[in-house]
């Protein structure tokens, strides 16, 4: 099948496109569904805990109810869920009720094709290729429930980490030594910077998710790809932070989510991070 794919680019890149859009469809389920069904899970936690009477919410899960309109809850027929094809035919309107749909559910089915194509574009068909399409939907989907909730759930994070070592252990991206260093030093490091900042502001800076999130980058991509990671997001956080505070006059006490940055580094890093490493040496007089 690999053979195949590599003799016939061009059906490669047809299939991780389709394939690409439709992920991307899940995707904008898993987004919206999954911190609702942890806020669910732990108001049922409360009540237990506290021998309350839990509340009678509606079972929600990835796969039930079918998706529906918000506004008037009519239900959104097959030829209506096509990625991105419906939301052009509808004109960004609900059938039955002309309610406007959100640009994001187009948009992430466009990027997650784009970027699945992109990844079939610079590994080939290969093993590496499926671990880099899982690792970068993961990624996906892990930075717009930060941005929306500030929550990196560890129903995805902690699968992550542990399919990186997994995929190193078969002789993946990295070394197996490196990774398991990787995740070790990728959690320490913001953990400490945590509790640093805590110690010194009585203040929390960011939240345990950041931790996972990072050691399952550096279980991915080792940890010699840390430096590079840690500098990307930090810079790009910084840039976002202060264009915020200047555009919209966000307030510094308001929370900015960090994961977002996290994944875009930990993706520039896995397609880039040997050039732009090689970059840094070589403006700093190092040779290879």
């Amino acid at each position: 099948m690999l053979a195949v794919f590599t003799e016939h680019a061009w059906w490669l890149a047809s299939c991780l496109l389709l394939l690409g859009l439709v992920v991307g469809s899940f995707l904008n389920v898993v987004i919206y569904r999954l911190p609702l069904m942890m806020q669910a899970q732990w108001r049922q936690d409360c009540c237990e805990l506290l021998a309350q009477e839990p509340p009678v919410d509606q079972a929600l899960s990835l796969s039930s109810p079918n998706s529906h309109c918000p506004q008037c809850k009519a239900p959104v027929r097959p030829w209506q869920n096509i990625p991105l094809l419906s939301y052009l035919l509808l004109r960004g309107r609900c059938a039955n009720c002309g309610t406007g749909i959100s640009l994001r559910y187009p948009t992430v089915e466009l990027v997650t094709a784009l970027l699945t194509l992109w990844l079939g574009l610079h590994f080939g068909a290969s093993l590496q290729l499926l671990a880099a399409i899982v690792f970068t939907w993961a990624l996906i989907t892990l930075s717009l429930i930060d941005l929306d909730t500030q929550l990196l759930p560890d129903d995805i994070t902690l699968p992550l980490l542990w399919l990186g070592l997994l995929f190193n252990l078969v002789g993946g991206f990295v070394p197996l030594a490196d990774a398991v260093l990787g995740a070790i030093a990728g959690y320490l490091i913001l953990w400490s910077v945590y509790w640093l900042f805590k110690l010194l502001t009585g203040k929390e800076g960011m939240g345990y998710g950041d931790f996972k999130l990072l050691a399952a980058l550096g279980a991915w991509l080792g940890w010699q790809a840390l430096p590079l990671i840690i500098l990307l997001s930090s810079l790009v956080g910084a840039v976002v932070g202060i264009a915020l505070m200047a555009i919209k006059r966000r307030g510094r006490e308001i929370p900015i989510p960090f994961g977002p940055y996290l994944a875009m580094a930990g993706w520039i890093s896995l397609v880039w991070g040997d050039q732009l490493m090689a970059l840094w040496l070589g403006a700093n007089g190092v040779k290879l």
